[in-house]
């Protein structure tokens, strides 16, 4: 999607902008994640499609010119409400999606890496979201999220760079991966991010981070906030009270100034949850807050 600067200008950055896919994309840094827009359990329609709506409507209102997606969310759901919301598309919103998964019956998840899976995938992110052209796909690798597995991604790879060739996906980037499937899949395309479990209790990433910035790639956390076990610890809590702020606007001002390429995808389906977390934008942590914060560990947490 090309970027209109004058509507582009008329609405705030939210925690300055980023470039990158090769300088053809400029996004504000705090973005917006879709999954939460779905049912319970990231499955069937949400309890309240209003909400929803209004959700990613206001989300676009303040700034937010980067919505991370996927079909596999509901499965289909927040694709339909994307576009239900949003379509036509403001020209400066940049859609990511992401695929190499399908939804089970009974809501699991389940790799689907072979090249008819792949390609029904980006055509079904096509027909749903109602575009010629896909801003951005990740190849989304399954398993752990906190240890990804090492394993040639050349097959399913090779797939959507076909696909790209044929004009149906602008830019490539990587999920759940480790840095050498980083380099391997370099050799085959350009990568222009990668989305890696990363908070600020789960810091496995930091060097893989480092190195991505170093080279020009965006680096986009999922679960920034946690996911479905939130980030709670009393020291968080405390820093959060000191400056007048919740604790998740902290983590999320934590995340914004740890590295210059990461961008953010927190969800909500709150109009509450959603102000909240946009204004954490505004949020500068002193240094000295910064070095309490980086003392918090997931050995810190309580325990379930």
């Amino acid at each position: 999607m090309s970027t209109n600067e004058d509507e582009k200008g008329s609405r705030a950055d939210l925690g300055g902008t980023y470039t990158f896919a090769g300088n053809a994309l400029t996004v504000n840094r705090l973005g917006y994640g879709a999954m939460q827009l779905a049912g319970p359990g990231v499955f069937g329609p949400p309890k309240d499609e209003a909400q929803a709506l209004a959700v990613l409507r206001e989300a676009i209102e303040k700034g937010v010119n980067h919505i991370d997606t996927s079909d596999f969310y509901g499965p289909y759901v927040t694709n339909e409400i994307i576009r239900k919301a949003l379509h036509p598309y403001p020209d400066d919103l940049v859609i990511v999606t992401k695929v190499g998964a399908l939804r089970g019956e009974d809501g699991s998840w389940n790799p689907a890496m072979s090249a008819e899976d792949l390609t029904k995938a980006i055509h079904g992110n096509l027909e749903r979201l109602g575009i010629d052209s896909l801003d951005v796909v990740n190849l989304r690798s399954m398993g752990d999220i906190h240890q990804p597995a090492e394993g040639s991604l050349e097959e399913p790879l090779s797939v959507l760079i076909d696909l790209k060739k044929q004009g149906l996906i602008r830019h490539l980037g990587l999920s759940n991966v480790t840095p050498k499937q980083l380099s391997q899949a370099q050799e085959m395309t350009e990568i222009v991010c990668v989305q890696n479990h990363y908070n600020l209790v789960h810091r496995a990433d930091d060097h893989f981070m480092d190195e991505l910035a170093h080279q020009g790639i965006a680096y986009v956390p999922f679960f920034p906030l946690g996911g479905f076990s939130p980030i709670q610890s009393n020291a968080l809590a405390a820093v959060a009270e000191a400056l007048g702020a919740t604790s998740m606007q902290v983590a999320l001002a934590w995340l914004l100034q740890r590295s210059p390429n990461i961008l953010l995808i927190p969800g909500t389906s709150s109009l509450g949850h959603l102000r909240e977390n946009l204004a954490a934008a505004d949020l500068t942590l002193p240094e000295e807050v910064v070095t309490e914060l980086n003392a918090i560990t997931d050995k810190s947490l309580p325990k379930a």
